[in-house]
């Protein structure tokens, strides 16, 4: 099984670094990630640093339902703006948050700017789970993880998980 990086780690918590060029090595992260998302049951998207590459990178399987994924998305050095005033409350985990799934409240809306594979720029608007996803892992990109958003019992809930 392909080893995720765990909470605790400091690499976590650290801005990834940006792709300058996409080279070889970037399209092998992209093929890493790939692997990963589809040995792990009910995963649907990964960032770089969480296979332990501090890389601004995630990759991506946007379902149209949760049950039917599409193919694979790539989404390097992302930059989220815009996001919509009206916002939902959803299930989050995360791989790297072993056994801890909560509720966070996230923008239904958001535009995100990024590189694909092929270093193609390209914007859109992406809006329900597409956006959520995005904005999780672009998270990871930054150094935070979902249970840094969460709010009231869901914060009670996640400290007593995570003592100890």
């Amino acid at each position: 099984m392909i080893e995720i990086t765990q909470i605790g780690d400091p690499l976590l918590r650290k801005k990834a670094q940006p792709v300058e060029t996409i080279d070889s090595s970037i399209l092998e992260v992209i093929e890493q990630l790939k692997k990963a998302i589809a040995a792990y049951p009910n995963t649907i998207a990964l960032a770089a640093p969480q296979l332990g590459l501090s890389v601004a990178l995630f990759v991506a399987c946007f379902p149209d339902d949760r049950a039917k994924p599409n193919p694979y998305r790539v989404f390097i050095n992302p930059k989220i703006k815009e996001p919509s005033t009206e916002t939902w409350v959803e299930k989050e985990a995360s791989l790297s948050v072993p056994e801890i799934c909560i509720s966070i409240r996230r923008p239904t809306e958001i535009t995100i700017s990024y590189q694909d594979e092929h270093g193609k720029h390209l914007t859109e608007r992406l809006e329900g789970w597409p956006a959520r996803i995005a904005m999780h892992e672009n998270d990871l990109l930054n150094g935070k993880l979902f249970i840094d958003r969460a709010e009231g019992k869901e914060k009670t809930k996640i400290a007593r998980k995570l003592r100890p």
